[in-house]
Protein backbone atom coordinates (compact mmCIF):
# COMPACT_ATOMS: atom_id res chain seq x y z
CA UNK A 1 0.00 0.00 0.00
CA UNK A 2 1.42 3.54 -0.89
CA UNK A 3 0.89 5.93 1.80
CA UNK A 4 0.53 9.91 1.03
CA UNK A 5 4.27 10.70 0.33
CA UNK A 6 4.96 8.11 -2.08
CA UNK A 7 1.79 9.22 -4.38
CA UNK A 8 2.05 12.95 -6.49
CA UNK A 9 -0.27 15.46 -4.92
CA UNK A 10 -2.61 15.19 -7.66
CA UNK A 11 -3.54 11.42 -7.11
CA UNK A 12 -5.90 9.84 -4.80
CA UNK A 13 -5.08 5.61 -4.00
CA UNK A 14 -6.83 3.99 -6.56
CA UNK A 15 -7.81 1.55 -3.71
CA UNK A 16 -9.40 4.27 -1.80
CA UNK A 17 -11.65 5.51 -4.67
CA UNK A 18 -12.98 1.89 -5.18
CA UNK A 19 -14.04 2.22 -1.60
CA UNK A 20 -15.85 5.95 -1.81
CA UNK A 21 -19.21 6.73 -2.72
CA UNK A 22 -21.20 9.71 -2.80
CA UNK A 23 -22.78 10.16 0.86
CA UNK A 24 -25.64 11.69 -1.24
CA UNK A 25 -26.52 9.32 -3.82
CA UNK A 26 -24.44 6.44 -3.13
CA UNK A 27 -22.93 6.39 -6.78
CA UNK A 28 -19.29 6.02 -7.99
CA UNK A 29 -16.94 9.00 -7.69
CA UNK A 30 -14.78 10.46 -10.43
CA UNK A 31 -11.52 11.70 -9.75
CA UNK A 32 -10.20 15.84 -10.76
CA UNK A 33 -6.59 15.90 -10.14
CA UNK A 34 -6.40 19.65 -11.73
CA UNK A 35 -9.37 20.86 -9.05
CA UNK A 36 -8.43 18.19 -5.73
CA UNK A 37 -12.26 17.22 -6.33
CA UNK A 38 -14.25 13.97 -6.23
CA UNK A 39 -16.72 14.14 -8.29
CA UNK A 40 -20.60 13.12 -8.39
CA UNK A 41 -22.16 13.53 -11.25
CA UNK A 42 -25.68 12.18 -10.25
CA UNK A 43 -25.77 14.17 -7.29
CA UNK A 44 -23.99 17.43 -9.26
CA UNK A 45 -21.33 17.74 -6.26
CA UNK A 46 -17.76 18.02 -6.30
CA UNK A 47 -16.28 17.25 -2.78
CA UNK A 48 -12.87 18.88 -1.89
CA UNK A 49 -8.88 17.06 -1.16
CA UNK A 50 -7.42 18.58 1.47
CA UNK A 51 -3.94 17.73 2.07
CA UNK A 52 -4.76 14.28 0.34
CA UNK A 53 -7.92 13.83 2.65
CA UNK A 54 -11.15 13.42 0.42
CA UNK A 55 -13.84 16.02 2.71
CA UNK A 56 -17.09 13.97 2.38
CA UNK A 57 -19.60 15.77 3.95
CA UNK A 58 -22.35 17.53 1.27
CA UNK A 59 -22.03 20.65 3.40
CA UNK A 60 -18.69 21.37 1.81
CA UNK A 61 -18.82 19.86 -1.83
CA UNK A 62 -19.42 22.54 -4.65
CA UNK A 63 -22.25 22.22 -6.53
CA UNK A 64 -21.55 21.51 -10.32
CA UNK A 65 -23.80 22.24 -13.40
Amino acid sequence: MTTPSDRPEDTVDRKLLEILVCPVTKGPLEFDGARQELISRSAKLAYPIREGIPIMLPEEARKIE
